[in-house]
């Protein structure tokens, strides 16, 4: 622990930060590591956070205001993931420490309820998901969702939540109750569904034919739910064969909607995709250099076109359309609704690890 940077952010009894910023977390992290074949090689730093509900910055280009991440790190092990470069703001690293090293802020459902119980707050839509999955295998452990939810739910404060993990079905029950006095959004992040290409990619994460199981489950069980078809790969996933593959396999779990979203590699996730490309598609390095090269973004004639061709192979296989079986439960919160994924640009999104 000795050099971690937040071990200089504590805070002092009269609740002063100890340096000029404020602090990351309240207490000092307790180190712990589980001898269990599941969290093999993962270490996990419980903190008290200082604060849950995060206020975006202006200048993000995102469709929401304000966030709740329980975690930083995560087991998913994305090769591309965008959030990688912040754990380099805990003097840890972006590659394999983001993968193995996982920050759990164990106080983080008492933390919102009081936050949200507070007078400043207006009920703002909040976002889950964004930054590092919430339903990693970490929460299977430290069950921090359920408070979460419950504490939302008591103060019908709507909410949307994007995973990877199935570990969300665990908490059906609890969504379905929220559902009923709020606004909640969920979506499931599925690139591909390319078998040998997810072990490799995305090593951590579960099946992307299963996400799209827990797609149909909460569709079906009245809690909305779509698909952020995330990340495209340009010259692994991005053929009109692969392309149609994934949206057929996204029509028939009976998503509400699917957005495209082309592969962005921010600097930490961009060194260590690189690297995971050069091993194993050396022939990609150059159309990647290119493409890259003045942005994290692919250019925009390139995710203009993928974009299309996905948005049409969902107009034809009627994903959106209304079904027989939607049960979305009605409500009357006086909140305004979570802005829809479908309709934001693709590049405005952020994805999930």
């Amino acid at each position: 622990m000795a050099g971690m940077r937040w071990d200089s952010m504590r805070v002092s009894p009269e609740g002063e930060s100890t340096t000029p910023d404020d602090a990351l977390f309240a207490q000092p992290p307790v180190v712990r590591t589980f001898d269990s074949p599941q969290f093999a090689g993962m270490t996990f730093y419980e903190v008290h956070a200082k604060s849950i509900l995060n206020r975006v910055p202006a200048v993000s280009r995102v469709p929401f205001e304000w966030t709740i991440n329980p975690y930083r790190g995560c087991s998913h092990a994305c090769r591309y993931c965008f959030a990688r470069n912040t754990h380099t703001y805990l003097d840890l690293g972006a590659g394999l420490d983001f993968d193995t090293k996982v920050v759990v802020k164990i106080n983080a459902p008492d933390l919102l309820r009081r936050e949200l119980a507070r007078a400043s707050w207006q009920g703002q839509p909040v976002a889950m998901g964004t930054n590092v999955d919430c339903y990693q295998r970490a929460e299977g452990r430290y069950r921090l969702m359920p408070g979460i939810i419950r504490a939302l739910t008591k103060h019908a404060n709507p909410f949307s939540i994007l995973t990877k993990g199935s570990l969300i079905l665990r908490d059906l029950e609890l969504l379905v109750a929220a559902a009923r006095v709020t606004d909640v959004s969920t979506a499931v992040s599925v690139g591909f569904v390319d078998q040998p290409l997810w072990r490799q990619v995305e090593p951590g994460t579960p099946n992307p034919l299963k996400r799209l199981e827990v797609c149909r489950t909460l569709n079906n069980a009245g809690v909305r739910c779509g698909v952020l078809m995330a990340p495209i790969l340009p010259g692994l996933t991005d053929s009109p064969v692969q392309l149609a593959a994934t949206v057929e396999a996204i029509a028939a779990a009976g998503a509400t909607y699917v957005t495209p979203i082309v592969l962005h590699l921010r600097p930490g996730a961009r060194e260590w995709f690189m690297s995971w490309l050069s091993a194993t598609h050396p022939e990609l390095m150059p159309r990647y250099r290119q493409m890259y090269a003045k942005s994290s973004y692919a250019p925009k004639t390139y995710q203009d076109d993928v974009c299309a061709q996905v948005r049409e192979l969902a107009k034809a296989a009627g994903i959106g359309k209304p079904r027989t079986t939607d049960r979305t439960p009605a409500h009357n919160s006086g909140h305004r609704k979570l802005t829809p994924q479908a309709a934001v640009e693709p590049q405005q999104l952020s994805l999930l690890a």
